[in-house]
């Protein structure tokens, strides 16, 4: 790493990284939680008359 080359430091990678990833999963769990959303509720009406 030069003097200049802090723009792409290991350690902000690393973080826009981390970063990214948690809002892949965030946006993957929306995403599954919309679905299990719509397949839970026939569901939960089963159990709630047995």
């Amino acid at each position: 790493m030069g003097k200049f080359d802090s723009r792409a430091s290991v350690k902000m990678t690393r973080r826009k990284a981390q970063a990214k990833k948690k809002a892949r999963l965030a946006r993957k769990a929306e995403a599954t939680k919309a679905t299990r959303k719509a397949t839970a509720k026939p569901s939960r009406k089963k159990t709630a008359a047995s």
